[in-house]
């Protein structure tokens, strides 16, 4: 039996990984918020389709922000505080998520058949949110100690 060779634990490279996907998750979230930027605007009322779009940028941030956070850790086992926090980035976007898609679900002020349309009770809650996802993410930071 021969014996796999296992690399060492590379930090920067996973880091960087992170980085790289919360990146592509906000361009996507640009995308989908304001598509004007890309000069794609075709519409003026924000659909179901720039709500999906940014939405899926947003699920991508935080699945960058959290391989990246959780690299920060390095293999040390995560403190209370910092499992709270991932639940709180994971309510967070179930926060936003039913907010931004509230129409579709018949919660909004657009229920289907009409055509959804992002409202301004809407973007409250996408940001409260994004709220939630940021406070998270602090928690999930590591506490730095001096040596």
């Amino acid at each position: 039996m021969t014996d796999i060779p296992t690399r060492p634990f590379n930090g920067r490279l996973r880091i960087r990984l992170g980085l790289v996907i919360t990146i592509i998750g906000f361009l996507l979230f640009v995308l989908g918020a304001d598509p004007g930027v890309f000069n794609l605007d075709r519409s003026p009322v924000t659909g179901f389709v720039q709500i999906s779009v940014f939405l899926l940028g947003l699920s991508i941030i935080c699945i960058g922000g959290y391989i990246t956070l959780n690299t920060l850790w390095n293999g040390k086992q995560k403190s209370i505080a910092a499992d709270i926090g991932l639940r709180l980035v994971a309510t967070g976007y179930v926060i936003a998520f039913l907010s931004g898609l509230a129409d579709i679900f018949g919660l909004g002020s657009h229920p289907l058949p009409d055509l959804p349309d992002f409202g301004p009770l809407q973007a409250v809650g996408v940001m409260i949110g994004q709220g939630v996802i940021a406070v998270g993410f602090l928690l999930l930071i590591p506490p730095w100690r001096k040596r």
